[in-house]
């Protein structure tokens, strides 16, 4: 028994008979040469079969009439754009999955089955097993063309040839010029970038010798991870700066997520943190101990400020600043200090010039990682570097967030079945305790997937690149936590990309010793290490990507050199294990030129300093220049 089908069961409608004076009976057959025949069947019964009676024409005729007169009409009258909104929602229902079908020609007939809809199952392993043969057959064919870039103090010329061996004479003649720098690479995604020129600038430089007596000591409390806490202090010299106060150096927090007891100096250098703001806002390690005294020897006696989140500089002067000023002892000497905890985006993205440039200041010169972090990063950046010998040094590094609390806090599936369901219940309410399970609470997996809110699998990060053009030879260092199921998710993106680290294998055991059970310093090896390659690929939200790209278009000419893919338009590619290796690619290529018309961006009003530094930190450009990517 077939299901019912909108596209009919071969019925008679349409169809015509040859004209004869006496009508069919009911049981002859249908006549079918009339069809083809391009001339016109005068005969009152043409068009029913069996002969329907001149009624039955003329009333289909009426219909077919008054069809196309109200059709010239809405167009005439531009109707079309009144459909234009139910036909595009419409046709989002039926692509996004809300009416599943699929129609298939079976015995000549129509069967209708309901499919589920995309996002509600993780395909992206079918669309592997699919595309994987493409990808090896491809492998051989990449390793044989190059790019050729020729870049000179002038002009950069880039030209594709076989083999070096097989480049024009005049190509040699340009390179045998001694001011030329050349670098070959194989001709998939490494594609020179168009770059505006963008130069550090507008950093305040205060250049008084000596800064003048201050309102009192500011405190802040800095809690999250890494970034977020880079984050506070950045803005607590912009609040110093603004209500001219002496910053006590931060206060770290011990997060539940991130179980890091480290202090400032573990993870930044005090140093150049101070020594960096001394023209612009005062610096101290601790707050005075007779201060201190005034408050019973006790942090927590200092009055707490509970400042609201993105608070602007009107705020700061009109209820903040009062209160530095309010108690002073007789001879003048400042007794008060005031905490902010906690401080995590208590300022406004949008703060007058000079106070931006004391938040450019911090982020960019003043915050550097500590004395044994730098000395390892800086390793480990060589060791990448040297790994990376087929694609003239430059590697991939990839922002994985695949660990376990990231998969159980995103409510996503994959395909783990009871198992996985459990550990990721047990994990949300160990870090979560009941968020996850209060009434009203719906879980939608297929719904997250959809919206882009799942986080990519090292599976599905592995196609990606591939399709994009990075081929097996290409290096890539993951920085990650500790990957869900490693053993089992990993391995295929080891499988398309043999020369693949992290910092648990370009670093050894004994360099790592004295940072684990520390995510904070290990997240800033993994920081400085994503910070200084040729690409960085982002795959789920959070400071750590946005910190990344801010500080890279700061480094790189104003171009973040990020691919920070679709991952809404991913989930339903990933959802079509049919899907042909030409236009897998085709996609993913598109994604990757997106990301880098993206890469140079100017901030808007609402957006961040330290995700855009341009124009705030970094000055206008002249005119643009092309150059290879090693600005």
């Amino acid at each position: 028994m077939h299901g019912y089908s909108r596209l009919g069961n071969g019925g008679a409608t349409g169809r015509s008979v040859t004209a004869t004076t006496t009508p069919s009976p009911p049981s002859s057959p249908r006549l079918r040469h009339s069809r083809g025949s391009g001339k016109s069947n005068s005969s009152p019964g043409a068009g029913f079969a069996g002969g329907g009676g001149r009624g039955g024409g003329e009333k289909q005729n009426l219909v077919e009439r008054l069809m196309f007169v109200i059709i010239k009409v809405v167009l005439k009258r531009r109707g079309l754009l009144l459909l234009a909104p139910l036909l595009y929602i419409s046709g989002m229902v039926l692509y996004m999955g809300s009416l599943n079908f699929d129609v298939n020609l079976k015995n000549g007939g129509v069967v209708v089955r309901k499919r589920a809809a995309p996002g509600t199952v993780y395909r992206s392993p079918k669309v592997f097993q699919k595309l994987w043969p493409y990808m090896e057959a491809e492998r051989n064919h990449s390793n044989n063309a190059c790019l050729v870039f020729v870049e000179t103090e002038h002009f950069v010329v880039s030209f594709c040839c076989a083999s070096p061996l097989f480049c024009p004479l005049r190509l040699f003649s340009i390179l045998s010029t001694p001011d030329v720098k050349t670098t070959m690479q194989l001709m998939t995604a490494w594609n020179p970038k168009w770059h505006q020129g963008w130069k550090p600038c507008g950093i305040s430089n205060n250049s008084e010798a000596e800064l003048s007596e201050t309102n009192g000591f500011l405190i802040i409390e800095a809690n999250g991870g890494l970034n977020q806490q880079r984050l506070s202090i950045c803005d607590a010299v912009a609040v110093a700066g603004l209500l001219n106060a002496t910053l006590v150096i931060p206060i770290f927090h011990l997060n539940s997520v991130w179980r890091d007891s480290s202090k400032f100096g573990e993870i930044f250098d005090e140093d150049i943190f101070t020594h960096a703001l001394k023209n612009n806002v005062k610096v101290v390690r601790e707050l005075p101990s007779d201060i201190l005294e005034h408050f019973d020897n006790n942090i927590s006696s200092i009055v707490n400020l509970r400042v609201k989140a993105w608070s602007s500089t009107t705020y700061y002067l009109q209820k903040v600043l009062p209160k530095l000023r309010q108690m002073r002892s007789g001879d003048g000497r400042i007794e008060l200090a005031v905490r902010i905890a906690p401080f995590s985006n208590r300022l406004a993205h949008a703060v007058p010039p000079n106070i931006q440039g004391l938040r450019c200041l911090a982020n960019f010169e003043a915050l550097q990682f500590s004395e044994p972090i730098r000395m390892l990063a800086e390793k480990m950046v060589d060791r990448m570097i040297k790994n990376s010998s087929q694609s003239g040094g430059k590697y991939v590094s990839v922002h994985l967030r695949f660990e376990t609390d990231m998969v159980a806090f995103s409510c996503c599936e994959y395909n783990g079945g009871e198992e996985e369901k459990q550990e990721m219940d047990i994990a949300r309410e160990s870090a979560w305790r009941g968020k996850f399970r209060r009434r009203g609470r719906v879980i939608r997996p297929g719904a997250n997937r959809v919206d882009g809110k799942c986080p990519l699998t090292p599976l599905e990060v592995g196609m990606m690149l591939r399709g994009m053009g990075f081929d097996n030879t290409t290096s890539v260092y993951v920085a990650a936590g500790n990957i869900y199921k490693a053993e089992k998710y990993m391995a295929p993106l080891k499988q398309m990309f043999p020369r693949l680290e992290t910092k648990d294998t370009i670093a050894t055991a004994e360099e790592l010793a004295p940072f684990k059970g520390h995510s904070s310093r290990l997240a800033a090896l993994d920081y400085t290490v994503c910070l200084h390659s040729e690409v960085f690929v982002t795959t789920q939200g959070g400071n750590f990507p946005h910190f990344l790209m801010g500080h890279r278009r700061y480094l790189y000419g104003g171009h973040a050199k990020t691919i920070k893919p679709d991952k809404r338009k991913l989930a339903l590619i990933f959802d079509k294990p049919s899907i042909r290796w030409e236009v897998f690619k085709r996609q993913m290529q598109d994604m990757l030129h997106h990301s880098d018309v993206k890469g140079s961006e100017l901030r808007k009003p609402s957006g961040s300093l330290y995700t855009f530094p341009m124009p705030d930190c970094m000055c206008k450009p002249t005119e643009a220049t092309h150059t290879d990517g090693d600005s």
